[in-house]
């Protein structure tokens, strides 16, 4: 026999942008029930670098910045770049004037930063970074979500929504085990399921067979949350589009790091904000570097100082400065290896030439990988010793390398990936679903990528901030907005 439950509001996707979602309706009264398609929340935001770009802060004030929601918004538009025309500036207002607000209301919560640190091209330093890892947004989010009485249902994925005449008015759902369960939400639906940079489908529909090759780096971002909304008259913009990717990065450490491991504890993150406002370089630069050389993309500039990619049989196979993270895909296991001599790699030993940056937080450098990632850097005096210890043949990996002096390094694996897609759903300024008119979904609001709506958020910290502008404000125009189809029952 078909469950049935009865809310007031639906949340669907337990991320950054959905438990945004869920908090604030619940702080506003409302009941609220959120259901994720998988066994833990987090969504992509659990694996973000964590920065959450925002102006008028008190952490700017208490830095003497000066910042403004127009230099804000004026700097979004060059981030933006060729795809400025693109910008949904009516959404893009709605962020910058949010950011701040926002900010504040995660330190409400519990969540703790550290900075700004500066992001060129922005004239002003806005990038606040979470402690001691992203995690912290979750954890603070959920505990809170569970004070406030929010049902939070995992394993269950919603399969259409329910509409009575042209208002949203529910979901059918199914959970893990096959069974279904239906829900009525007597204000309406909040769609926060993430973007679709792991569905094949919607790559190849909108980015084309090659994109579609490269795999997403979250493969439960397929997409659920645009084609719930698609299918009852939303529509997705800038769907071509994709932040950070397709990109090559270096495979994840084998293990989690410490930083990743630690406790968003009140004690525990008030001693690194002290230790990141005192502690010397020198002691300081050993945990940044942890991070710097563990998720970010290597530097374009290996390659045009002579680094060459090679597959796992150790041929080249495509022109590095052309569009190597296509050609990657289609490579043995879908991975490559970036093999520099020591002259290349004496010229990545410090600024300005740099393997990997996090902007505005640290730079690291070719020594910094051979401390930090040991799992990724190989080293030998000739080229077969090299074949050895990567695993290629050592008659290939010969060919393939231009003659060189020792020591030869290969960094490696890397494999391609899309980080983010950026289409999203179609909304008005309050996050309501727009259809194909421009007319609003009855019933049905998006936040996160689901929401974001054809606005263009290039630059760390953006995405993240977007989740979580967009949930609060998602959330209260389901709130405010008094059309009842039915009283729900717990």
């Amino acid at each position: 026999m078909k469950q049935i439950l009865k809310t007031e509001i639906l949340v669907v996707g337990g991320g950054g942008s959905g438990l945004a979602t869920a908090v604030r309706a619940a702080q506003l009264g409302a009941d609220v029930l959120l259901v994720e398609k998988n066994s833990e929340l987090g969504g992509t935001s659990a694996r973000a670098v964590g920065s959450v770009s925002a102006s008028l802060t008190g952490f700017q004030r208490r830095k003497g910045i000066h910042d403004s929601l127009e230099e804000h918004f004026e700097d979004l538009g060059t981030l933006a770049g060729e795809n400025v025309h693109r910008d949904n500036l009516a959404l893009r207002r709605v962020y910058v004037e949010n950011t701040g607000e926002t900010l504040h209301w995660l330190k409400s919560l519990g969540v703790a930063f550290f900075g700004p640190m500066p992001e060129p091209p922005n004239r002003h330093p806005r990038m606040h970074n979470v402690l001691p890892n992203a995690g912290a947004y979750i954890h603070r989010l959920h505990r809170a979500a569970v004070k406030l009485g929010v049902r939070i249902v995992t394993g269950i994925r919603v399969e259409h929504l329910v509409r009575e005449g042209d208002r949203v008015v529910g979901a059918d759902c199914v959970g893990s085990d096959g069974g279904t369960l239906t829900v009525r939400a007597s204000r309406g639906v909040v769609l926060a399921a993430g973007d679709f940079s792991s569905s094949v489908e919607l790559k190849t529909e909108h980015m084309g067979v090659d994109v579609a090759r490269v795999e997403g780096i979250n493969p439960n971002s397929t997409g659920d949350g645009l084609r719930l909304g698609m299918e009852v008259g939303g529509t997705l913009l800038n769907a071509d589009l994709a932040l950070w990717g397709p990109e090559m990065r270096f495979v994840a450490p084998p293990r989690k790091m410490l930083v990743q491991m630690l406790p968003p504890v009140r004690a525990l993150t008030a001693c690194m904000q002290l230790a990141l406002r005192f502690m010397p370089d020198r002691l300081l630069r050993p945990f940044i570097m942890a991070f710097a050389t563990s998720y970010l993309a290597p530097s374009q500039d290996l390659y045009r100082e002579g680094a060459v990619l090679v597959n796992a049989d150790g041929d080249r196979f495509t022109d590095e400065l052309a569009t190597p993270w296509l050609d990657l895909p289609l490579q043995p296991d879908g991975v490559g290896y970036i093999i520099l001599d020591s002259r290349v790699a004496g010229m990545f030993r410090k600024w300005p030439r740099f393997v990997s940056t996090a902007p505005g937080v640290a730079y690291a450098f070719i020594d910094d990988y051979r401390r930090n990632r040991k799992d990724i850097f190989h080293e030998a005096r000739t080229v077969d010793e090299l074949a050895a210890k990567i695993g290629v043949p050592a008659d290939r990996l010969a060919r393939s390398v231009p003659t060189g002096t020792a020591p030869f390094i290969a960094l490696g694996p890397v494999k391609s990936w899309i980080v983010m897609t950026d289409g999203g759903l179609a909304t008005d300024e309050s996050l309501r679903v727009l259809d194909a008119d421009g007319e609003p979904v009855p019933g049905l609001y998006a936040a996160g990528s689901n929401g974001q709506g054809g606005l263009i958020l290039n630059g760390h910290g953006n995405h993240l901030g977007w989740a979580f502008v967009s949930g609060r404000l998602a959330a209260q125009t389901a709130v405010s907005l008094q059309q009842h189809v039915s009283t729900p029952q717990r």
